[in-house]
């Protein structure tokens, strides 16, 4: 019997899944991959979202033993949330719940559909995310999970203008991370040309870029920095190479303005940015378009609403804040076979405003993108800062090196105080930066900090995801 409700709810849900599944295999206009999705009115997207959460809840309960489970564990049932107003009777769920699952259901834990006998079926792709205690929470996705992934990453590449006649450049290990494995898989679907770039250092990313001339580069923030630079030192200009976008993901870039006009001049080329994670959606979660960069306003980014629903709450009770205000992105996922999550807390620092964007889309819009997330927050003497702050501080000061570091201590006292270290030409003569430095960090910040100047190329460079704070104060 049990088996008969598992295979219905799935049945159900992907029925569910195709039912909304408008133009998907080739670009219906020019300026829109999907315009019955993308333009759709607010009352229609509504009405997907209840559609999907709908078959969602009673596929989960039947197919997921860490959602059975928690609806047991809350007295609820499936027919408790079946609208969006429904959501907010369910408690937010976070990396650390999904984590305990792991550790007492390994190796995969329980919190998404994937059975053992449906990986061998038709299994695709396992990511993994890991979290402090170093047990990776892992996710196993189909090939319905790939068909959808490749649908949505296409509608967001088009949405950022990359079109046929260009060539995209991915530059990453290609291991755990599912960014640039679903830009691949994306690119394929819209017939665009991609020249493989893992497994190589600076100079050959460099060397390819000289020599082939791709149209698109995609990689962290952080490395696009050091990959510019690396191209100066070989006596090259970024701004004058084939390069005309710089495809981001992974850290911020929209959010951090002094960031982006660095990499923008770096370039002199146009900047866009993906916005995501494992857990929830294997897909973008955000996506620029070309009215996300305005002089007169807030960058911002797309939420792909017909296929995720989107979420703003506090960070400390976990709950609805209200409309117009900042808060911690909390995603459901409505485009999966194998891992569609029911208000995953992603937790990152935005505020969403549902008006009509400029280029048409009609989705919500993350205003001044996504800063960072909770996880990440740096609390000292009762101050909360995100390390975006401290990057945006240093990024003012001219002529201050792409890496920097920040340093967390207990002095002896047993007072936690925070330094900063930068690299400047000028690290010879260097009290004038150091001011520089701690009056940015201070107007930015409200916290006074020391500043320690470093000649450059002192710090460690970049290759993936940057990791700038050293937290060694005493516990």
């Amino acid at each position: 019997m049990t088996s008969n409700r598992n295979e219905k709810t799935r049945e159900q849900w992907l029925k569910t899944l195709a039912a909304h599944r408008q133009d998907f295999d080739t670009p219906a206009s020019e300026a829109f991959w999907s315009p019955s999705l993308d333009t759709a009115s607010r009352d229609e997207l509504t009405s997907i979202q209840n559609s999907k959460l709908a078959a969602l809840t009673p596929f989960l309960y039947e197919n997921s033993g860490f959602y059975r489970r928690r609806f047991d564990r809350l007295r609820m049932t499936p027919d408790d949330i079946r609208t969006l107003d429904d959501l907010p009777k369910w408690p937010v769920i976070n990396k650390a719940e999904m984590m305990e699952d792991a550790i007492q259901h390994p190796p995969y834990g329980t919190y998404t559909t994937m059975s053992e006998e449906l990986w061998q079926e038709r299994g695709w792709m396992q990511f993994s995310s890991s979290g402090s205690t170093g047990v990776p929470r892992v996710f196993r996705y189909s090939h319905i999970d790939r068909d959808y992934w490749e649908w949505a990453n296409a509608r967001a590449l088009y949405s950022m203008g990359i079109r046929r006649g260009g060539t995209v450049f991915p530059m990453g290990g290609f291991g755990p991370h599912v960014w640039l494995w679903g830009v691949l898989y994306a690119l394929a679907r819209m017939g665009i040309a991609v020249i493989p770039g893992g497994g190589m250092d600076a100079s050959a990313r460099a060397t390819v870029i000289e020599r082939f001339k791709p149209s698109v580069i995609a990689c962290t923030p952080s490395y696009a920095l050091y990959l510019g630079q690396v191209m100066k030192d070989m006596g090259g200009d970024p701004r004058k190479s084939s390069v005309q976008t710089l495809f981001t993901a992974g850290e911020p870039a929209l959010a951090i303005e002094k960031t982006r006009e660095r990499l923008e001049n770096l370039w002199g080329c146009r900047l866009v940015e993906f916005y995501g994670c494992t857990e929830a959606s294997p897909h973008c979660g955000g996506y620029t378009c070309p009215a996300s960069i305005q002089p007169d306003r807030p960058d911002s980014i797309h939420l792909m609403e017909d296929i995720q629903v989107w979420e703003l709450v506090d960070d400390t009770e976990f709950l609805p804040v209200p409309a117009g205000t900042s808060g911690l992105t909390v995603c459901t996922s409505l485009n999966s076979e194998s891992s569609p999550q029911l208000r995953f807390l992603v937790g990152d620092y935005t505020q969403l405003d549902p008006s009509v964007c400029g280029c048409g889309r009609t989705h919500v819009r993350a205003i001044g993108a996504c800063a960072g997330r909770a996880d990440d927050v740096i609390n000292i003497r009762g101050i909360k800062l995100l390390p975006g702050q401290i990057e945006q501080a240093v990024r003012a000061v001219p002529s201050t090196g792409d890496e920097f570091e920040i340093i967390l201590s207990t002095q002896s006292s047993g007072l936690d105080v925070m330094a900063v270290r930068v690299e400047h030409p000028q690290h010879g003569n260097s009290d004038h930066i150091a001011t520089a430095v701690a009056r940015a960090v201070r107007s930015q910040c409200e916290i006074r900090v020391e500043v320690e100047v470093l000649a450059p190329d002192t710090l460690s460079k970049t290759e993936f995801k940057a990791n700038r704070v050293r937290d060694q104060r005493s516990r």
